[in-house]
Parts: C-alpha cells; structure tokens; sequence
C-alpha cells in the first residue's frame, strides 16, 4: 500500500504593519520605481510590538486548521521552516506546540533559509509515507525585518514578515504530494549570508552585528540555473512534461527570477501564482503564503497539478510537485 500527504488545510498571517515602497524613499536612497523594475515589489508587511515568528505562524496555523476541520488535537507532527527563530531554543515549532495545547507530538525547525518551506514539506511528507505520522502540520515563518539593515539600499528594499500553515492528511489515493526534492551547495554560502551568530560570535554592534549580506547579481544568475535544473529533475521523476503542470508557485523572491522560471517552463506568467509585490521575500514562509492565496482565490482548484518551488542562502533549492 503506498501513503500519500494530501493537503487538507492552508492558512496565512501577515502582520498589520504595511511598509510601502514610498515609505522606504524617506529612509533610504531608492524609489519606487527602482525598486519596482529590479523586484516587482510595491510593499512588504513588517512584525510590530509583540508579534514574533511564533505569534504570526500560531495565527496562521489556527486558520489552516479551520478550513481542514480539525483541531491541534489532531496533529502528531509539527515541522517549522525559519530562519528566524523566536529564541535559539526552545524551536519555534516547540512554542507553537505550547501555544496550540498540543503536548507530546514531534515538533522541529528546519533552516534552509527561503528554501525552509519546502524542506519542511518534504520531512514532514517522508514521516507520512513511512505510516508513523498521520497529520502534520507544515509551517514557513519569518521575521527577516528583525535582521535588516535599513541603511542597505540593496537589501532593505527586499525582505517582508508573515506566516503560513499547511495540513497534510495520509491518504491511500494518489493525490497530494506526488514528490519533493531538496538540494544544498554550502560552496555558494557566501552568495546570501548573516556573518554572525552563536558559535562564531556576535559583534559589539546594534542588533550585534545581526545583518543580511546579499550579492544579488550572482544569486540572480545562480538561482535562475538551479530552479531550471529543479523542474527538469521534477518533472523526470514523475514522468510528465512540462504542458501537465497546471500552477507553478514559486518562491516570491524576484519578479524577474520568477519570469524567467516560467519561461524554462514555457508557461504564460497567468498560471504563475505572484504576491511578491504585495509580500516582498518572506523566505521559508512566501511559497506557503502564495499557495494559501491561491487557493483561497479559487484560481487552484482540486485536482489542479502545483509545482511548488524554491531556492535561499546556503545555497539551498527544492521543489515539490503536488496533485490538490
């Protein structure tokens, strides 16, 4: 008998806080229209006072719950992707096990930086398949404004806060989650990075130094030639070809990288699920938040075939190709 993950439930958070690009023309030396032709992206939402990763991915968890008909009882799995993590422990997911009242089941992080979602999808559908787990909850969370640096034009401009939640129920019928496939080259570490923490040391600066460091040009390029590779590896492992996939929800990091996908994908930009320019780059959390809006737009509908997929410092890809 072969075990599917089949997503019954999606949910979303962003926090109340809107930063439109206008905005960030009274803090840093930009515009909108730089900012709009380089990313697509016109705003991002930023945590306030009292919101967390924790606090936003709990709000979106509660939502997917909703719509899938259950309740936090009936989960034996929590998988979190961030890189923003509330405290370095207890795991996020461990806080949000407290907060939900859903004491004794597995609850972890993953940290594959944007790539976060994606890996935690394909843990959290592994434990399915094997018949040990048959609900999990697959959290994206971030709060990547807490470690910008607003005096970088060339980052600031980027990065976006919020949550997202998706529930996976074992089936027996083959729908859901067909497959995923993760990547890592650490040798591309120094293309997106922070230069500071625990073990190698916090420096005697604000947020302690705490900062992301991108070099866009080289991400843009490597990114474009690995998600490429990505789709084929994909599409070769189920064996279909490119006109079966009905969606591609890519992760929201560039406008011009996710055109450029859809074009090794020889699909029109109107199958192409975009919220890049209302999220900005939320990392382990904007596939989620995309997908959730999808959904509950009425563009994806059941039997729909997503290619899901993503790519984040480390370097870190994947993909997962999903029957809904």
């Amino acid at each position: 008998m072969t075990i599917y993950s089949k997503i019954i439930g999606t949910g979303s958070h962003l926090p109340d806080k809107i930063l439109t690009n206008a905005d960030l023309e009274k803090m840093v030396d930009t515009d909108d229209q730089w900012i709009q032709d380089r990313t697509g992206i016109k705003q991002r939402h930023v945590a306030g006072d009292g919101e967390t990763t924790s606090t936003l991915a709990i709000e979106a968890a509660k939502k997917a719950f909703e719509v899938a008909g259950i309740t936090a009882k009936d989960i034996d799995l929590i998988v979190v992707g961030t890189t923003t993590p509330d405290l370095i422990f207890p795991s996020t997911a461990c806080l949000i096990q407290n907060a939900l009242d859903c004491p004794g089941i597995a609850a972890f992080d993953v940290n594959a930086a944007c790539s976060g979602s994606i890996y935690a999808l394909a843990v959290a559908d592994k434990f399915i398949k094997s018949g040990t787990h048959k609900r999990a909850l697959v959290i994206g969370a971030e709060t990547l404004t807490r470690m910008v640096d607003w005096n970088d034009r060339t980052t600031c401009v980027l990065f976006g806060d919020g949550a997202s939640a998706i529930v996976l129920e074992a089936t027996e019928e083959k729908e859901g989650v067909l497959s995923t496939h993760i990547h890592a080259n650490g040798a591309h570490g120094d293309l997106l990075n922070a230069t500071v923490g625990v073990s190698s040391g916090l420096k005697n600066e604000p947020n302690g130094g705490l900062k992301i460091r991108m070099k866009g040009n080289e991400v843009f390029k490597t990114a474009v030639m690995t998600l490429g590779r990505i789709v084929k590896e994909t599409l070769k492992a189920n064996d279909m070809k490119k006109t079966d996939i009905d969606w591609l929800i890519p992760h929201q990091a560039n406008l011009r990288i996710i055109t450029a996908t859809a074009k090794k994908l020889s699909m029109s930009m109107d199958q192409v699920i975009v919220t890049v320019d209302k999220h900005g780059n939320t990392s382990a959390a904007s596939v989620g938040l995309a997908l959730d809006e999808a959904i509950k737009s009425g563009k994806v509908k059941r039997g729909d075939v997503l290619l899901l997929e993503a790519f984040g410092g480390g370097f870190t890809w994947g993909s997962a190709l999903i029957q809904y």
